[in-house]
């Protein structure tokens, strides 16, 4: 099924990201916040006040306290008033959302921001929160461990191995060597077990960081950015709550978020998937149709950097800004929620032709 394509283009013109942290106990939220905003207010010589639309992600479960994002906002300015929203997950959700509202015109730029500091507290305890509260919740499977079934799962389905999953661990963080924002670049040995089969290796960073984008519409995204990178397609779905009625070794809701973005409609040279887990690749990958002529993660990845709800949208952030320099003409997106890849979110980027 083609995907309708939408009457107003919309692209994502700018992008910026903090240098993600193993701690960041100097600073408050709006202290690793704002100058990310100024990053990318200034690579289009916006002003606050120019932004039509303002949107968020973030959780106040690692916050800790409830409607933490209204501080964040001081970062932003929102006096005079701003038309603004957040969303209780990844920022990529607050891209989706903020998208939506250029194409029905109420606004022709928006700023999308996310955060998350992980490292107060225990994230691998704090994301049991997610599950199923009576069935699941209550035995408190964190979320290493939740990950480790897809991955035995995977082992036992003949689909990968754990010396295939090593290397999708050192690729990933050699190409990070080439990323000035990453936690874990360079070559490394996966370690001990955390949870078999997964080895420290195979598992993400726990640390702390942010990200931003500013999206706008036609002549003026070409007016503001070089190569705008123009979103053709996007869509999320998502799996059954229950773990135990999923197949774990395949992702349904990715191939079908993909096919109504227009994924499969041609060919992507660049792949930029949200997997904390070098197994949650190979899930990826197949479901996507994915081959070794399309470049997987370049920026290394979340097992290179994995700020806890603004991953997600520094996979779209980071296909644009290839997008941008010319390293890629049509990029894939992808960004997760939840236990084993529970929701899933694609988005399809290109750039104009070049003469």
């Amino acid at each position: 099924m083609t995907p309708h394509r939408p009457d107003r283009e919309v692209a994502i013109v700018a992008f910026a990201q903090s240098d993600h942290r193993r701690r960041t106990d100097d600073l408050s939220e709006v202290e690793m916040v704002m100058p990310v905003l100024h990053d990318v207010l200034r690579q289009t010589g916006l002003k606050t006040s120019d932004i039509g639309f303002t949107c968020s992600g973030s959780s106040d479960y690692l916050a800790g306290r409830a409607f933490s994002f209204t501080m964040a906002l001081d970062g932003v300015g929102a006096w005079p008033p701003i038309s603004e929203s957040h969303v209780e997950t990844d920022g990529a959700w607050a891209l989706y959302e903020a998208w939506v509202k250029l194409l029905t015109g109420e606004a022709d730029t928006a700023l999308v921001y996310s955060y998350g500091k992980a490292s107060p507290g225990s994230v691998r305890d704090v994301l049991t929160r997610q599950l199923d509260p009576y069935y699941l919740a209550p035995l408190w499977p964190d979320s290493v461990s939740l990950a480790a079934l897809q991955a035995q799962a995977l082992v036992d389905a003949g689909a990968t191995d754990e010396p295939a999953l090593a290397a999708i661990a050192a690729r990933s963080r050699e190409d990070a060597t080439a990323n000035p924002h990453a936690q874990l670049p360079g070559a490394r040995p996966q370690g001990d077990y955390l949870v078999r089969p997964l080895r420290t290796g195979d598992c993400p960073p726990i640390g702390d960081g942010a990200a931003a984008v500013i999206l706008a519409v036609g002549d003026l995204a070409r007016e503001l950015c070089a190569r705008p990178a123009w979103i053709r397609g996007m869509d999320h779905r998502i799996e059954a709550h229950s773990l135990g009625v999923r197949d774990l070794t395949d992702s349904p809701s990715t191939r079908l978020a993909a096919e109504r973005a227009g994924a499969f409609d041609a060919p992507v040279d660049t792949a930029e998937l949200h997997a904390p887990f070098t197994s949650q690749e190979v899930v990826l990958r197949r479901a996507l149709g994915l081959d070794d002529g399309v470049r997987i993660n370049p920026s290394g990845g979340a097992l290179a950097a994995n700020p806890v709800m603004a991953a997600g949208l520094i996979r779209l952030g980071e296909a644009a800004a290839r997008i941008h320099r010319g390293d890629s003409d049509r990029a894939l997106a992808h960004a997760t929620s939840g236990p084993c890849l529970q929701q899933n979110l694609v988005a399809v980027l290109e750039g104009e032709h070049r003469a």
